[in-house]
């Protein structure tokens, strides 16, 4: 089909993969089956059939069956060709917010709604370099490496959502955060030098933040309670809390007074045996003049 001056070759499901919709996730299956249902009734209200608009908007007519049945998310430059097509006035294009919101895993979401409350977050990581601090080209590399691989429709999918977390940074009034990464994560080049090197300048760039400490857990160190993977706290204003540890409580996020006194303890204890914020930037200049 010409679609000004130009051919489009109509997608379909096998051209876009991972956007379906999960079925644990109630709030995002209700907002993709209003969205579907507001397309369908529009379209059947201009008078126009599902394989016409699908070649009007550049999809293959079972993927528009699929959208407005909630069975699969759809774009927003969808919703802006169909509004466009239907001629919704913007009503259409207006849902958008709402659609890549559900584009996030449930989980991401649920964590970044958490953080956007917190008052007081604590980081260990033991393995990678924490979401929060990750650019978009680490954390890319980092789930490009995933195996089985995820599709190039996942992989941007949940570079976006790590990426939206970070607006944790410009709230105000500001959370104090707390971060503790291992030496050896530091030193990994992830995507090769250059992102590595940028990778590196962010951290210095968060570490500097008036609202931020950073530390260095360094490798010639004793044993600590963070070695089995990851730790996260996470204090609100109204005084309660919700924690999580790989090592812990099956992994599983606890908001138990005893459960989070432990992680606590864990967490002040890895603290204690990390480097000083100041020394911790230091190490990371001494790096970045390493390469």
């Amino acid at each position: 089909m010409s679609v000004d001056g130009e051919v489009r070759r109509l997608r379909t499901e096998a051209d876009e993969p991972g956007w379906e919709v999960d079925p644990d996730d109630e709030w995002g299956v209700a907002v993709v089956a209003t969205v579907g249902r507001q397309l369908k009734l529009r379209r059947e209200a201009v008078g126009m059939r599902a394989g016409e608009f699908g070649k009007a908007v550049g999809y293959g007519e079972d993927l528009v069956y699929k959208i407005e049945s909630g069975k699969r998310i759809p774009r927003p430059e969808y919703l802006d060709m169909a509004d466009e097509v239907l001629g919704a006035g913007g009503l259409l294009a207006a849902m958008k917010e709402d659609v890549e919101k559900v584009r996030y895993p449930k989980k991401v979401r649920d964590l970044a709604e958490m953080e956007a409350k917190a008052v007081e977050i604590g980081v260990y990581v033991c393995n990678s370099v924490s979401g929060l601090l990750q650019t978009a080209e680490h954390a890319r590399a980092l789930i490009e490496a995933a195996q089985p691989p995820y599709s190039p429709d996942d992989v941007e999918r949940m570079v976006a959502a790590r990426m939206a977390r970070q607006s944790v940074f410009e709230r105000e009034p500001s959370p104090s955060i707390h971060f503790v990464l291992e030496e050896a994560v530091l030193r990994r080049q992830v995507g090769g030098t250059m992102v590595w090197r940028q990778q590196l300048e962010r951290m210095l760039e968060v570490g500097r933040l008036r609202n931020v400490t950073f530390q260095v857990m360094p490798t010639n160190t004793d044993a600590h309670p963070g070695l089995d993977g990851r730790i996260e706290l996470l204090k609100f204003p109204d005084g309660t809390a919700v924690g999580r540890s790989d090592g812990a409580f099956n992994g599983r996020p606890t908001t138990d007074a005893k459960q989070l006194h432990v992680l606590e303890l864990w967490y002040g204890t890895i603290r204690a045996q990390a480097l000083p914020p100041r020394e911790s930037l230091a190490f990371i200049e001494k790096l970045l003049g390493e390469t």
